[in-house]
């Protein structure tokens, strides 16, 4: 039960994100640039090759994503044992990237050319190292720019629809048990 108080309403909505605007605009682009990729394919071979180049890359999108799996999931475990054993976990050279080669596989499974050439492109070393640093980066520069607090103040902050931390007024009130009614209640009929 509340009060009554009215609560304050903010004079003018925050703008919307560059993300938030454009990227339903770049979805439909990509989608639509896509589509019309297949249709020139298919007109300048067959339906059946655009077919099989669909599957082909799902086949192959498919084996990527279980090798990369497995091979995270063989890192994972080995690292578990040595830590069982109370031996430090050596770093192994190669054992990032599981999620790049994932996401390269996924990007293979989308059925279109252009995903399927920046899946191929992502199943390369040096683009995944490339695109591993650039992620590093970004998220470092993120964090600094975040303001101090804890992991849950974050949470919260943005569970919360105003971006200055505002909280609505409002009261509870609990029934005590000694206030309940002692007669049983009739039964709810439809």
């Amino acid at each position: 039960m509340t009060t009554g108080a009215q609560t304050p309403r903010s004079p003018a909505r925050p703008p919307r994100s560059r993300l938030r605007t454009f990227l339903p605009l770049g979805i439909a682009a990509w989608l639509v640039l896509e589509i019309w990729l297949l249709t020139v394919v298919a007109g300048a071979s067959s339906g059946f090759v655009v077919f099989l180049l669909l599957v082909a890359g799902i086949v192959l999108g498919s084996v990527v994503i279980k090798s990369a799996g497995r091979r995270a999931f063989r890192n994972l475990t080995q690292t578990l044992q040595q830590q069982q054993a109370g031996v430090m976990p050596e770093s192994r050279p190669n054992s990032e990237g599981n999620g790049l080669m994932m996401l390269g596989g996924l990007l293979l499974i989308l059925p279109g050319l252009i995903s399927d050439a920046l899946g191929l492109l992502m199943l390369l070393p040096p683009v995944q190292k490339a695109v591993s640093r650039y992620a590093e980066r970004t998220v470092e520069r993120k964090l600094r720019e975040a303001g101090p607090g804890t992991l849950g103040d974050a949470f919260r902050q943005a569970r919360m629809h105003q971006p200055d931390g505002r909280v609505v007024q409002g009261e509870v009130i609990r029934d005590d048990p000694d206030d309940a009614p002692q007669d049983p209640r009739p039964p709810l009929t439809r």
